[in-house]
């Protein structure tokens, strides 16, 4: 199930990416907004629908978890499954960017 998840997500979108970097500690969804705006120079400008709909994905498919749900806010973490997928994430991107790098001077 695990390999099946992680075909699913990878290469991850935007989005997805962002909403797990900005849980390297729980958060609401609201502080996740900020922090894909921070993170982006608002460049990313996440709308409520799209990242509640992306948590509740990501819910389901065990890549985050609620870490706590008070009346107001639900506070989500990642899970070792998130946490799996975000590495190889890295890892996938750090093959892109070294490849541009390398190449990259072919295009000026």
């Amino acid at each position: 199930m695990t390999d099946k998840i992680i075909k699913k997500y990878l290469p991850m979108t935007e989005t997805a990416f962002y909403i797990l970097l900005s849980l390297y500690k729980p958060t609401h969804g609201y502080g996740i907004i900020l922090e894909v705006e921070n993170l982006t120079n608002k460049r990313i400008s996440l709308g409520s629908g799209t990242i509640y709909g992306t948590l509740s994905k990501m819910q389901a498919d065990g890549i985050v978890a609620v870490y706590s749900n008070s009346e107001r806010k639900t506070i989500y973490e990642i899970t070792d499954l998130g946490k799996e997928l975000i590495n190889l994430e890295f890892k996938r991107l750090k093959e892109l960017n070294s490849n541009a790098e390398a190449l990259g001077g072919y295009f000026k």
